[in-house]
């Protein structure tokens, strides 16, 4: 019965829904025409070539389906395409020469106040913006690419860029040597999830004001910083990868202004800072990997009620940083990779209490030129003697039940 009223469905569809063929040598062989002429939910199918197309304006419901070898070309003019209605799709195309502006925010795919759109397979060859969403809902954007060649921060736009949307999943995407890879800027109730952001001038995912998001199995790696997560709420990051994100002020993530957030079971290798906490408080970080990073977890000022639990510090140049003698935080049952407690009850965990802040730690934040002395035999001493009897660091900053074995 019920294959027989989707068979029903689908018949009534096709009735109700034309579709056209656009191709060199077909009757209709200019994309613009024949979009002013299908009918709201037709079906326009681009066949393999080259078709100019610059502001291509849809205000209607539309499926737009490139085949293997369909090419928009933009013409270095402006915008490509700009979905202005509902229910728009567009599936297959490779989009080249849209237009770059230092005033403008030119984009290979612009929507506006288009709800229920579908964004998948594109590829976005060198753009200002790749995909520039606004005011849009229920979106999803997905298997695409976007990729440019830009070197210079004020030279380039965002891959996929999202501003005062809502209920948007985008996954599944690559998108490199871009400023941003994805940028967010008021998205609410929103899944970012396996996506693959490298290589971009800045980060490689960037949200602000962004509240009841996901961001899960995303991978960030060799941007200028990996994730900057700003004046934003109750967020969930899970299983996503942050690796080699190398730079003198570069991070695998900076949390600013962050409250009521969950950062689980995510792998930080080789950053110059793992994790940069500022004005953030309740947060939990738990099944996190830190990994041969210069700073594993470096807290700067107005940061409390933080749970740092069964955690693997494994190699890292300094654990945790703190620049202030107040902790207000907890650090309990992780893993600490030069912890030398030990465990009679063999339960486990150590029967010596872990400090993680060396003094060190403390001196580079104020002097940074005296990394250079960070393997001489001088240093592990003052650190000795700051863990037996601290004055600088938080004397309450302890993890009393260190992990004797790594959880991953």
């Amino acid at each position: 019965m019920r294959i027989l009223l989707a068979l029903f469905f689908a018949l009534i569809f096709l009735q109700i829904s034309g579709q056209s063929i656009i191709c060199p040598s077909c009757d209709t062989k200019n994309l613009k025409q024949a979009v002013n002429l299908a009918e709201p939910h037709d079906t326009l199918i681009v066949k393999s070539g080259v078709y100019p197309v610059v502001d291509l304006e849809i205000t209607k419901p539309l499926t737009l389906i490139g085949e293997k070898g369909a090419i928009l070309d933009g013409q270095n003019k402006s915008y490509v395409l700009k979905l202005l209605a509902d229910s728009i799709n567009i599936s297959g195309l490779k989009i080249i020469n849209a237009g770059k502006s230092y005033t403008k925010d030119y984009a290979a795919i612009y929507a506006s106040r288009a709800n229920h759109l579908l964004l998948e397979n594109n590829i976005v060859v060198d753009p200002f913006f790749g995909l520039l969403i606004e005011k849009s809902k229920h979106g999803i954007i997905r298997n695409n690419l976007v990729y440019g060649e830009n070197v210079k921060e004020d030279e380039a736009g965002n891959g996929i860029h999202a501003w005062h949307c809502s209920n948007l999943q985008i996954h599944d995407n690559e998108v490199y040597k871009m400023r941003d890879g994805i940028y967010l800027e008021f998205v609410d109730e929103s899944i970012i999830e396996e996506n693959y952001a490298h290589d971009n001038v800045r980060y490689g995912l960037h949200f602000m004001f962004s509240n009841n998001d996901d961001y899960i199995g995303n991978r960030f790696e060799h941007n200028g910083a990996g994730v900057a997560v700003m004046f934003s709420k109750f967020i969930t990051m899970k299983n996503n990868v942050f690796i080699n994100n190398w730079g003198p002020a570069s991070y695998g993530l900076l949390l600013k202004e962050i409250y009521d957030a969950e950062v689980l079971d995510n792998e930080f290798t080789e950053n110059t800072t793992a994790v940069f906490i500022d004005g953030t408080s309740r947060i939990n970080y738990v099944g996190n990997v830190f990994n041969k990073n210069g700073w594993a977890i470096k807290v700067s000022g107005g940061c409390y009620a933080n749970r740092i639990t069964g955690n693997d510090f494994k190699g890292n140049s300094f654990d945790v940083s703190y620049n202030s003698k107040m902790n207000d935080n907890t650090f309990d049952g992780n893993y600490w990779g030069d912890y030398t407690g030990y465990d009679l009850d063999k339960d486990g965990v150590g029967d010596v209490p872990y400090r993680p802040v060396k003094l060190f730690s403390y001196i580079v934040n104020k002097t940074p030129e005296t990394i250079i002395l960070l393997r001489s035999l001088f240093v592990d001493i003052m650190n000795f003697s700051e863990r037996v009897s601290p004055v600088f660091t938080p004397d309450n900053l302890v993890d009393q039940t260190p992990a004797m074995n790594a959880f991953k």
